[in-house]
């Protein structure tokens, strides 16, 4: 059993500089932790805090209910997976992965035997007699996960340990990441990210991190379906969700809106109050829950600027709806041809409507 509790941790450089604040987060055994946020938000920030390569400035810290503040990175029962590969270029595979437990006195039986299983659990076992520079990029990066595994820590840290890999490779590896989680079921990981893909998939929990805080905690599909915010709503998921001002124009179970810029009404099956008819709201609609429509019942109609086919879904950008306004995003499934510089009018099913208000969905008002 491995559980991490952070509470009230805020992270202060050079006394005045406050990149984390008030961070509250319980991480239970067995789960795959993703932290998510734009460039700066204190992502990789918040993994050095828990691995002890960065002081906490207040709160507290604990694994299992052990304060963790002030002991060394060493005793903490932490493994971490870097960025970089950090491999030793002059040490076989083999050395690379029994280093730590050579340094640990660890006997040679049982130091093959952990080097044994771990290499069969990667695909390692081919390679455990090169040195890295004779391995590809995955390769190399299984062997630095590989180090981390054979320690058996209470804990392991990624901090974005795809993103020196190409494409293919990072989808390559995110699956043995995936799968290794599989067979280590008990296993505490937090995994720090930018690509969402990786977040999506791999995650129990994602943490969203935004200005200084966490901006929201849940399941994948929690943080798709049921954002709590426009940051949110917008961060998660590619391309972001299209954000349209309107107004309530009718209240109950079922809201109906008006959208501004265009004559069309379209409903949400949020619940409004009486009090809220005639609010102003942005009306939330993902690219991909786009479809075209010839009823009065939509969100907006306007002119295609640009048309991307891919194949299996075809991209549709909108001239803005106003100045100085971003495109609006349609998604449709399929090939659809000869649509640029038409005009389309565009709907979307009430239960894939979104509402927000003052940066706020409706749903956690």
């Amino acid at each position: 059993m491995t559980e991490l509790k952070l509470t009230n941790v805020t992270k202060t450089y050079a006394g005045s500089v406050n990149v984390l604040n008030d961070i509250n987060l319980d991480i239970k055994t067995g789960e795959l932790i993703v932290f998510v946020g734009p460039s700066g938000c204190g992502k990789s920030t918040l993994l050095r805090m828990i691995a002890g390569l960065e002081t906490i400035t207040s709160g507290e810290f604990t694994i299992d209910g052990e304060r963790m503040n002030d002991m060394p990175p060493a005793q903490r029962g932490i493994a971490m997976v870097f960025q970089s590969y950090a491999l030793y270029p002059h040490m076989t595979v083999r050395d690379n992965m029994s280093f730590a437990l050579k340094l640990a006195k660890k006997s040679p039986a049982e130091i093959d035997a952990a080097i044994e299983k771990v290499a069969a659990t990667l695909q390692l076992t081919e390679y455990l007699d090169r040195l890295p520079k004779a391995l590809s990029g995955g390769q190399r990066q299984r062997v630095a996960i590989g180090r981390s595994i054979v320690r058996d820590p209470k804990v392991y840290l990624f901090d974005e340990p795809l993103s020196n890999l190409d494409a293919a490779l990072r989808v390559a590896t995110r699956i043995e990441i995936a799968q290794l989680k599989e067979s280590m079921p008990n296993s505490t990981m937090v995994y720090v990210t930018h690509d969402q893909v990786e977040a999506m998939t791999l995650a129990t929990r994602i943490v969203v991190l935004a200005n200084k805080g966490i901006a929201q905690v849940g399941t994948p599909l929690e943080l798709y379906e049921r954002p709590e915010n426009e940051f949110v709503a917008q961060f998660i998921g590619s391309p972001a969700m299209n954000l349209l001002p309107g107004t309530v124009i009718e209240t109950g179970e079922v809201t109906q809106l008006s959208v501004n810029h265009g004559n069309g009404t379209i409903s949400a099956n949020i619940p409004t109050s009486p009090d809220m008819k005639g609010m102003s709201v942005n009306v939330g609609i993902r690219p991909e829950d786009m479809m075209p429509t010839s009823s009065d019942n939509y969100a907006f109609e306007n002119v295609v600027k640009i048309s991307e086919a891919l194949g299996e879904v075809t991209q549709l950008y909108f001239e803005p709806q106003a100045p100085g306004a971003s495109a609006v995003i349609a998604k449709l499934p399929g090939i659809h041809r000869d649509v640029r510089s038409q005009t389309m009018r565009m709907t979307a099913e009430p239960a894939k409507v979104h509402l927000f208000a003052e940066g706020r969905s409706l749903l956690y008002r």
